[in-house]
């Protein structure tokens, strides 16, 4: 197999691991672009000798659909749960995006709770309301970064395992 191809499928696949963190990086959509190039242009073999299947990619893509999708969701629903409002949703996302800029990697999650409780605690000035949207906006972070996470790591494995 073209070694440029090897290196563009690995590359693709570790910037799905790493997305899997990064807000402003689409984490599994990387990793699935990688697998679709092992799959173009590759002609690598997995462990039984047969090359990546056309079944695998679809099944992968739904995977990443989903992933991304929930990624939207999952936060926004945990921390509804918690009571939150628009506003500690959108305290969040800034959060995570300072957090992530200023001090990173920890900066992202704790940006997320904080900006949280920020949001929450402008909008309705109780703190007793701005701690479980806080808590609530993290879990949710943490669940979603779990599953972009396994999904990547699930991707680069196939790179891996056809790209040799």
């Amino acid at each position: 197999m073209n070694v440029v191809i090897i290196i563009i499928a690995i590359v693709l696949g570790l910037l799905g691991i790493i997305g899997s963190f990064l807000p402003v990086l689409p984490g599994p959509p990387f990793g699935w672009l990688g697998m679709l190039v092992i799959f173009l242009w590759g002609k690598g073999t997995g462990g039984d000798g047969s090359p990546m299947s056309l079944t695998l990619l679809i099944i992968m893509l739904v995977v990443t659909i989903v992933v991304t999708a929930l990624d939207y969701i999952v936060p926004a629903l945990f921390a509804k749960k918690g009571g939150a409002s628009k506003s500690a949703s959108a305290g969040a996302l800034v959060g995570s995006i300072v957090g992530m800029l200023f001090f990173p990697p920890w900066g992202i999650i704790l940006g997320v709770a904080i900006g949280a409780f920020a949001g929450e605690f402008i909008h309705s000035g109780f703190t007793e309301k701005a701690i479980p949207a806080a808590w609530n906006a993290f879990l949710g972070f943490l669940l979603s970064t779990g599953f972009k996470l396994i999904a990547s790591v699930v991707m680069f494995t196939y790179i891996i395992i056809y790209a040799f």
